[in-house]
């Protein structure tokens, strides 16, 4: 039997020869560059004392310069073991509360946050050559406030939030079909179907990180961290 999967002008697929070799897959990776653009410059002297202000310009200097999906984000957790977990998932907003995203209390990452409340996020934006890393303890947001984060979003949200169960093992993808056509009949006809684990957090900041990259390897990393007292001190770092 071929192991070819032909595309289709139809369907937008491409064609893969067969299985990609080790000596392929290093030569691939060799082979890729960064930053072969003109990247911002950083100036740490005018950066404003607090962080959230600096990401909220970031954030949307980066989405103006054309960067996909600047809202997704890395979000590391740790489990029982002391093991580490990350993953991507979207950012819901940023304010003086912390950073928000949301996700059901019972999948993995809604069960470690319980456990051990404290994470991390990383977000990338290479068309700009930026990252911003943020760390603090995560809180979960009550229902009411969790009810109306999934009111704001697409019906597609809330048809995955209706199908649930995230993070346990699937018994095969037509169960998956199965189900998410049942959710995604039920969110458009209960647009305000309850969906009780869905759950809205908060990563209250310790510690903010800008890094800008340079193309020269000179690297800018301004580092915020919070004090006792509730303000924030400043440093730079070494790339």
């Amino acid at each position: 039997m071929s192991s070819d999967i032909s595309g289709t002008p139809e369907t937008g697929g491409t064609r893969e020869t067969g299985p990609t070799t080790a000596d392929e897959f290093r030569a691939t990776l060799r082979s890729l560059r960064v930053w072969d653009s003109p990247l911002p410059g950083f100036d740490t002297t005018t950066a404003p004392g607090e962080p959230l202000a600096l990401f909220r310009e970031w954030f949307v200097h980066a989405a103006r310069a054309g960067q996909l999906e600047p809202h997704t984000m890395s979000l590391a957790t740790v489990d029982g073991d002391g093991r580490p977990d990350v993953r991507t998932l979207m950012l819901h907003d940023a304010d003086a509360r912390g950073w928000h995203f949301a996700s059901h209390a019972t999948s993995a990452k809604g069960v470690q946050l319980a456990g051990q409340p404290e994470a991390a996020l990383g977000f990338y934006w290479p068309s700009v050559g930026r990252q911003v890393r943020v760390r603090g303890r995560v809180g979960a947001c009550g229902p009411e406030e969790s009810r109306a984060d999934l009111a704001v979003r697409s019906r597609g949200a809330l048809a995955a939030a209706l199908t649930g169960r995230q993070s346990e093992v699937l018994g095969s993808v037509e169960e998956l079909a199965r189900v998410s056509a049942a959710a995604w009949e039920r969110a458009g006809a209960e647009p305000d179907a309850p969906a009780p684990t869905w759950t809205r957090y908060v990563l209250e900041p310790a510690e903010v990180e800008f890094f800008q990259g340079d193309a020269a390897r000179r690297h800018i990393r301004l580092r915020y961290s919070r004090t006792a007292g509730g303000s924030w001190e400043r440093e730079l770092l070494w790339p």
